[in-house]
């Protein structure tokens, strides 16, 4: 070879390394400089068409780097290629706190929050399986009846007259919507958010139809219909066009169109009170006209597939083998079984997505997107594994690689051992929480991991052990001949003064059971993850009763009221009225939040701000994290509160943190701390691990047998096995989930069960939790 040659080969070789150089960088997402919420800038590269597991402490920080810059960076970039015409009618999010992102692609986010209200919104049609069914009836079904859309419920072609496709009727009690002895001025409406000084009471008081000081019993035939029935129509309330319909229609429209389950608990209460809902006599509930329902194929409609339990469903598809549809079949087989897959096969395709938990509706949109034939996605999943089972986990897992398979990215934020050990990459944030955390503790494989010395690292491995020692019940909770849901007239005695387990694959019938009978008995606590009531001013200072004390020590340093120290009082910032944002309602468009100019976001006027306590003002002392306020606090009633919030793992919130901004888990965790104080009470806990790292797991245990030292019976829902190995009695529900369910399996210590998973008696809790202790 000549020296030219040599040089040729030389540059060729260089060229190529720079190639694949080019191509790696474009393999990574490149992270500079992100400084959402408390990350501290931060920056890393992120493997692209991997699956990266980030770990870390509750606040430390995962959120902020998965969902507030990765995800919203990629959103807000896709809404800017619309064109302008649609970016008027969308919000889109601001750019998040960091210096650069490259080479990130389209984000999905599959998060727990529950799917849409609408009660047309189904497991069905949530997915593509709905779709799917109706083309199959359309092309198999006989007597023919049309193309697939006469089998929809939604459409006037497919859907029962009667009901309009919903499946119910109901009757509403007139006595409930108003009261007949008032006038609309005196507040006649007793529908929830109806003031007599709303905009929804100004248009029937001003819109020309009703006299708003006369009495509704004195109205004429004429003005009681057209205050009930009346059809929508345009008025003028000062200077501005509305629409005016009756009580009866606009209640129909905005309150019985969407599901019960999903209202707020006060308007569902007002729905419970005032409405009757009966099964359409029509159509029977299935939604759909004769036409439709007389179409079978061997005997079944398609109202009666999409009622069967989907495990049922997928032993039918097998029995359907026409060529003409076997491409689509296959379709439909595939995304049956992914539910099945990932234990919802207890579920049906009738079931309305509103009453889905937050981890079931997760799971229904992880399948809606296993079947997409998009690629290159970068998906975005939040705890996938909340409300799951061990025995679930592992199929959970396998739906997660079967996404990055498809050539996708896979960001996964999550506490569970049995997740982060399938990663490929993991991202480890802390150390700690809040202003503790925010920084990058580890980035590598899961064997480098385990060798770190990280909060993670050391307990992955970690295991609880069984007690040596079970506490003996001071009495028994009997629960006799349950049969909520899928339960088969269950018969139980909880014991009381110890610490309960309840276990079972997802759908077993656990919360029918709890939930559905010991709230019945005496002085029972239940702490769960729904949403907590308030309004976007509400706190933890607020909801705890903190503030109060708080206001009262501000006050007596300074010699003032303690009134000025309320951001909903005399000293909140007269421009945001103390919420330290200012909203801007865009009607169609969702509204805007921009920090208050006036006050900074600081909530209060400038005079208050003067007024100090031990160096801090009011702003500054809410600003706190709660563990950083209970070093702060002198006063024993504020200390007393805060040590309980730090009991229970929340050290790390702001004690004037927005209420909606807390997870599911950060609400249950708020609730127990203000409940940790009665004596003699049965608390019952629905997965209190939700959201907790493996190192708190051991501080719950510890919180929980301290409940229970006090003389309270702790009854725990839950799937963690370091709880169940925790706990000094154990009821597993199964077998399996649905019709398969809804029976006890076993009643005993978490050692009888363990040891039980050695014999013919074994159950898939046993089986899990012996491997768990190494049994």
């Amino acid at each position: 070879m000549t020296a030219t040659d040599e040089t040729v080969s030389d540059r060729s070789t260089d060229e190529r390394s720079a190639g694949r150089h080019i191509a790696d960088a474009h393999d990574l997402i490149e992270v500079r400089g992100a400084r959402e919420n408390n990350l501290k800038n931060v920056s890393l590269d992120i493997p692209k068409r991997r699956l990266t597991v980030f770990t870390g402490v509750s606040g430390s920080g995962k959120s902020s780097l998965v969902f507030g810059t990765i995800a919203a960076e990629s959103q807000r970039l896709i809404n800017e290629t619309y064109s302008a015409f649609l970016q008027t009618f969308m919000a889109s999010p601001s750019r998040p706190e960091v210096d650069s992102l490259r080479n990130i692609s389209a984000a999905i986010i599959v998060d727990q929050e529950r799917m849409g209200a609408n009660s047309r919104s189904t497991v069905g049609t949530a997915t593509d399986a709905n779709a799917m069914l109706r083309i199959i009836f359309s092309r198999l079904g006989q007597p023919y009846v049309g193309p697939s859309f006469h089998f929809s419920f939604n459409v006037p072609a497919g859907m029962c007259m009667r009901c309009e496709g919903m499946g119910e009727v109901n009757d509403i009690d007139l006595d409930e919507l108003f009261d007949r002895d008032k006038s609309l001025a005196e507040g006649a409406i007793t529908i929830p958010g109806y003031t007599a000084d709303g905009w929804m009471v100004r248009i029937y008081s001003e819109g020309g139809f009703l006299d708003p000081d006369k009495k509704i019993r004195d109205y004429t035939e004429q003005e009681l219909d057209d205050f009930l029935y009346k059809e929508g129509v345009k008025v003028k309330v000062q200077g501005i066009n509305m629409s005016y319909e009756g009580l009866v229609n606009k209640v129909q429209k905005s309150l019985l169109s969407k599901d019960r389950d999903a209202m707020q608990p006060h308007i569902r209460a007002f729905v419970d009170r005032a409405v009757t809902f009966t099964a359409c006599p029509e159509c029977g509930g299935s939604r759909l006209n004769q036409e439709a329902l007389a179409s079978k194929i061997k005997g079944i409609n398609i109202a009666d597939a999409a009622a069967m339990q989907i495990s049922d469903l997928a032993v039918w598809l097998e029995d359907l083998s026409d060529p003409e549809i076997g491409p689509l079949v296959e379709s439909l087989k595939e995304t049956i079984d992914s539910f099945v897959e990932i234990g919802l096969g207890y579920l049906s395709l009738d079931r309305t997505s509103g009453t889905l938990s937050g981890g079931e509706g997760q799971r229904v949109k992880m399948i809606r997107h296993l079947g997409s034939s998009l690629t290159d996605i970068t998906y975005v999943f939040d705890e996938p594994t909340v409300g799951l089972h061990p025995h679930d986990i592992q199929r959970m897992n396998e739906l997660l690689v079967r996404l990055r398979d498809k050539g996708n990215t896979v960001l996964v934020v999550e506490h569970k051992p049995e997740v982060i050990t399938i990663a490929d990459h993991v991202v480890d944030l802390g150390p700690g929480a809040g202003r503790a955390g925010g920084e990058i503790c580890f980035e590598g494989d899961v064997a480098g991991l385990r060798a770190s010395d990280t909060l993670t690292g050391r307990h992955l491995d970690h295991r609880a052990t069984l007690r040596d020692a079970v506490r003996e019940a001071s009495g028994h909770l009997q629960i006799r001949d349950a049969r909520q849901h899928n339960l088969t007239g269950v018969d139980v005695d909880l014991p009381l003064g110890v610490l309960t387990v309840v276990t079972g694959v997802a759908g077993s019938g656990k919360s029918s059971l709890i939930h559905g009978n010991v709230p019945k008995f005496d002085n029972v606590v239940v702490v769960d993850q729904a949403p907590i009531r308030g309004s976007r001013r509400s706190n933890p200072a607020t909801y705890t009763g903190l503030l109060d004390t708080i206001r009262t020590a501000f006050a007596k340093a300074n010699g003032v009221k303690p009134a000025l120290f309320s951001a909903n009082s005399a000293g909140a910032c007269p421009n945001c009225k103390g919420i330290g944002l200012v909203y801007t309602d865009l009607a169609m468009m969702a509204g805007v939040a921009s920090v208050c100019e006036e006050c900074g976001g600081k909530r209060y006027t400038a005079e208050v701000l003067e007024y100090t306590l031990r160096g801090k003002n009011i702003s500054e002392v809410l600003d706190m994290p709660v563990d950083a306020a209970l070093e702060f606090f002198e006063e024993k009633p504020a200390r007393a509160v805060l040590q309980r919030l730090s009991d229970v793992g929340i050290g790390y919130l702001g004690l004037g943190q927005s209420l909606n901004t807390l997870s599911g888990g950060e609400r249950q965790r708020l609730k127990l701390a203000i409940n940790m104080a009665k004596k003699g009470s049965i608390y019952v806990l629905d997965e209190p691990t939700t959201g907790l790292h493996l190192a708190d797991v051991d501080r719950l245990l510890a919180l929980l047998d301290r409940l229970v030292d006090d003389g309270n019976t702790v009854i725990v829902i839950e799937h963690h096995q370091a709880v169940m190995a925790h706990a000094d009695w154990i009821v597993d529900l199964g077998p399996g989930a649905g019709h398969d369910g809804g029976r006890i399996v076993f009643e005993g210590t978490p050692r009888a069960l363990v040891e039980a998973a050695a014999t013919d008696a074994a159950t898939l809790t046993g089986t899990h939790l012996r491997e768990y202790v190494g049994a």
